[in-house]
């Protein structure tokens, strides 16, 4: 595949911005000044020789003005008129269903399809046409269908806001329920069962293309508040990441994102979507409305200029989706993210494929600190009515940030996937090991191959490279821990891989009961009281919960092990054991299934 860096820009007609609902200034209301801010959007972006996605709100439908400016564009500039589920609150939305609710995913599933339906059905009388591309901050897998069944016309949607959920909510006065993480950063296409989950195949292919609210940092992102790090200026501005009138991390995001291409057959990706409310003309925030307006027309100069020099090709949403459906279809992502914020050495791999997402952290020896069992295809279903109104997170069984991984008061109990290093009665953890990493793509698979680290164990003094493999299609990840030196040549290190997990969405913990641990022909219901069994062979726990199977394994002739944890650290942990010597490799596997 030729290098391509795409990009969807997206811009949406808001009348009501919920950002800046009590804040307009200039003298004017807020429908004229949401409209002015529009119109500056559109010609940035169209004097920088870009293409856009209108995506009409609710509100804007009601505005004839507005419809006229979305039809100028699309037939001036090849702007692609789209419909956005954002934007709904409007007097002519209040006085119809009498809520202040606004989020799609929230509503009942009777409600959401009437909702659809209105939107749907007020779009095509403004245009004459059925919208190719939709969009919400969530878009959960019920409605998707509801809108491919009634509206086929729909190939892309906006569908989810990478990495929200708790640490949002909390940056929000606890009051922004948009806890909706755990899904893929780049373009997928979801599953029938789960909009988070990438598709196998046809089988479970939702019909359309779903591409994330914003493009965020991999790092500040996962670590923070994400809407204070993605490719949207003004997020840039909240999160404070620019002085002056400067702000270089917004175009070293930018091209993080560009840099993808490398790892991922040449293609790489990027979405930027800010409503007017953004750029509001009291200013936001301590930038001023000047600050707001200048970022905007540089980032829109940054993209222009990428254009002209033939490094980017802009697309209208459906456009891309079609591009995507003939060029990556159900392929994994992978990326090799560096610390761009901080400036320091710290960098993640992130892995995303139908069957699971992941993220290793160099700074920790490669261990594992975010699972997702995309392989469970887990149902979720939301709204009024459900059991999960707001929360729609995809579970994870590590999460380093919510369960603490390896950094907890009792050192190693929290969740993580790492090896320790013994001798003589001295052990280490590789979590303990800052390091690097190379990431390349071999015979059909990622390969990220680490630095060596070394131990000093007591007397013994041994360096160890770790190789992660994953292969396309498969959902097993594969470690191979080399010994490739001590300092006692004949002695033997005992390595022990394992991984301590539990389920959740949430920092709080969840109940245990009903997961059984299993290893070899032995096996434990869970039942907090600490208790380790060791045998030969495979050891698998199954946590029912999230319907989700998740084994270790080794040669046959390796030692495992399976344990319990307890109600302070309602944990549970698998393992793998050999004795290595120098030159010999420990080769372990990490496998994700379904539970019945």
């Amino acid at each position: 595949m030729k290098d391509t860096f795409i990009l969807n820009l997206v811009h949406r007609p808001e009348l009501n911005p919920e950002y800046a609902e009590k804040t307009a200034g200039g003298g004017k209301g807020l429908e004229d000044e949401s409209i002015d801010i529009f119109k500056l959007q559109q010609r940035l972006a169209h004097e920088n020789g870009l293409k856009t996605t209108i995506q009409m709100t609710y509100s804007s439908l009601f505005s004839q003005y507005v419809v006229d400016l979305a039809k100028s564009d699309h037939q001036k500039y090849g702007d692609e008129i789209g419909l956005s589920l954002l934007g709904l609150p409007c007097r002519q939305f209040n006085e119809k269903y009498r809520t202040k609710d606004f989020c799609i995913w929230m509503f009942s599933l009777e409600d959401r399809k009437r909702i659809i339906d209105d939107v749907f059905g007020k779009f095509f009388e403004c245009f004459g046409f059925w919208p190719e591309s939709t969009g919400s901050y969530y878009l959960d897998a019920q409605s998707i269908a509801y809108i491919e069944e009634r509206y086929p016309s729909v190939k892309c949607a906006v569908a989810t806001c990478w990495e929200e959920g708790p640490k949002a909510y909390h940056t929000c006065n606890n009051s922004w329920y948009t806890l909706m993480d755990g899904g893929p950063w780049n373009p997928w296409i979801p599953s029938t069962c789960n909009t988070h989950v990438p598709a196998k195949g046809p089988e479970d292919d939702s019909h359309i293309v779903a591409i994330p609210h914003l493009s965020r940092d991999l790092i500040a992102c996962f670590d923070g508040n994400g809407s204070n790090f993605g490719t949207h200026p003004q997020n840039v501005l909240r999160g404070m990441v620019y002085e002056g009138d400067q702000y270089p991390y917004l175009f070293n995001l930018i091209d993080q994102y560009r840099h993808m291409g490398k790892y991922n057959g040449g293609y790489s990706y990027n979405m930027m979507f800010v409503g007017p409310g953004w750029l509001n003309k009291k200013g936001r925030w301590e930038a001023p409305y000047s600050l707001l307006e200048k970022s905007y027309s540089d980032a829109m100069a940054y993209y222009g200029n990428l254009k002209k020099e033939g490094k980017l090709c802009d697309m209208g949403m459906s456009e891309f989706a079609s591009w995507f459906r003939e060029n990556r279809l159900y392929s994994s992502e992978a990326f090799l993210w560096k610390d761009i914020l901080y400036g320091s050495e710290k960098s993640h791999f992130w892995y995303s494929s139908p069957s699971m997402r992941c993220c290793l952290d160099m700074n920790q020896g490669g261990a594992m600190i975010d699972l997702r069992p995309y392989e469970s295809k887990l149902v979720r279903e939301c709204g009024i009515g459900t059991s999960h109104v707001q929360e729609v997170s995809y579970p994870f069984l590590i999460q380093a940030n919510y369960r603490a991984g390896y950094f907890t008061h009792y050192a190693g109990e929290g969740t993580v996937k790492s090896c320790t290093v013994s001798y003589g009665g001295v052990k280490a953890d590789m979590c303990l090991c800052r390091t690097k990493a190379v990431l390349r793509s071999e015979d059909g698979q990622r390969v990220l191959e680490l630095d060596p680290v070394q131990f000093k164990l007591g007397e013994l003094v041994a360096d160890i490279q770790s190789v992660f493999y994953f292969r396309e299609g498969s959902n097993e990840v594969k470690t191979v821990r080399k010994v490739l030196r001590t300092s006692i040549p004949d002695a033997k290190v005992c390595i022990t891989e394992y991984m301590t997990a539990c389920y959740g969405t949430t920092e709080y913990p969840e109940p245990m009961d009903g997961i059984k641990l299993i290893a070899g022909d032995k096996t434990l219901d869970y039942q907090y009281k600490c208790r380790t069994v060791r045998a030969v062979g495979c050891c698998t726990a199954v946590v029912p919960q999230v319907e989700c199977k998740v084994s270790m394994h080794a040669s046959e002739g390796d030692e495992c092990f399976v344990k319990e944890g307890y109600a302070f650290s309602p944990m549970f942990t698998l393992g793998v054991v050999r004795n290595a010597g120098q030159g010999e490799v420990f080769e372990s596997w990490l496998k994700l299934e379904k539970a019945n």
